[in-house]
């Protein structure tokens, strides 16, 4: 059986005593776009750090492109491409001469790196901007030449942490088409991302929180198993004061705003949704606010995602 290109086993970072990463397990198939979701701060960098042979593990093991991180940290590195949340590459330098550096680092003879060159700036339709200063690009523009320089040398598997972040949603939408064109090529897709949108176009997930595992698979498996309550969607006209009204009524788990409308997540027994939206609507109507509408909705992964939290701070997962 080959083995999966990424795989974790307990995985574990101390920083003293702070643990950052407790016990990962996780694994890669080949071509998979993995994403690995969490908040600030759950230990998704620490993780990738690893992986790419960057940071040394406390405990645990993990084999990334058949090499060990821990006793072969440099066979990993040349194997894997890394695209860090912060822009890397060299502002006062050109496009080509970014691209230049970058195959010169990893190594690519002239020849190579003239054809790899081209297939670059056609695959990140940088084309006409070969001598544009690079600090001169827009954030979409420059994460595109980050993802070509990063995958210069035709990688295996590449990490990509947070790389859309403060980029606008256009640019972020023709960025994960690029992310596609190279998983349907072979290689291996691991990303971190806080955009709900983005993991919904993941083939597997993986979610992180307090440095645990809390939840994987597929979105479609995750929205299947881990909801734990039905969710209802408010919409009024004073969402602040409804909210305000719902929190306390009984069986309900969650209340969150989601744009101006209102999710509650309820408890209660299967098929009593209707008798609650009944008592959702005529307590707000008591208390003179106009409802919209009610109504149950699936599952989004923000919604599961805050119920796994709450499940993880309720059973002492939050330290």
């Amino acid at each position: 059986m080959t083995q999966p290109p990424v795989q974790a086993v307990n995985l574990r970072r101390m920083f003293g005593d702070f643990v950052a990463v407790d016990n990962i397990t996780l694994s890669v198939e080949k071509g998979e776009v993995f994403g690995f979701l969490g908040p600030n701060g759950a230990g998704k960098t620490t993780t990738v750090k690893m992986l790419c042979g960057l940071l040394m593990p406390s405990s645990g093991s993990a084999q990334v492109a058949g090499f060990d991180i821990a006793t072969q940290p440099d066979d990993v590195k040349s194997s894997i491409g890394y695209m860090s949340q912060k822009f890397s590459l060299y502002s006062d330098l050109t496009v080509s001469e970014n691209i230049d550096f970058f195959g010169n680092i990893y190594g690519l003879d002239n020849s190579r790196l003239k054809l790899r060159k081209e297939e670059i700036i056609k695959l990140t339709g940088l084309d006409g901007k070969e001598h544009v200063i690079t600090s001169t690009l827009s954030v979409g523009w420059k994460q595109r030449l980050a993802l070509g320089c990063s995958v210069i040398h035709e990688p295996r598997i590449l990490f990509l942490d947070e790389p859309t972040a403060g980029v606008d949603p256009d640019s972020r939408r023709m960025f994960w088409d690029l992310i596609y064109s190279l998983a349907q090529k072979g290689m291996t897709m691991f990303v971190t991302t806080h955009y709900m949108d983005e993991a919904e176009n993941c083939t597997r997930l993986g979610f992180i929180y307090n440095g645990k595992m809390v939840a994987s698979g597929t979105p479609l498996e995750i929205k299947r198993t881990r909801m734990t309550g039905t969710i209802i969607e408010i919409d009024t006209d004073a969402p602040s004061d409804a909210l305000k009204l719902i929190k306390p009524m009984e069986s309900m788990d969650e209340v969150s705003f989601f744009g101006r409308l209102i999710h509650a997540v309820t408890t209660a027994p299967a098929g009593t949704a209707d008798r609650t939206i009944k008592n959702i609507g005529q307590l707000l109507q008591q208390n003179g606010i106009t409802v919209n509408r009610i109504n149950t909705i699936p599952p989004s992964l923000e919604d599961i995602f805050i119920s796994l939290i709450k499940q993880e701070d309720r059973q002492g997962g939050h330290q």
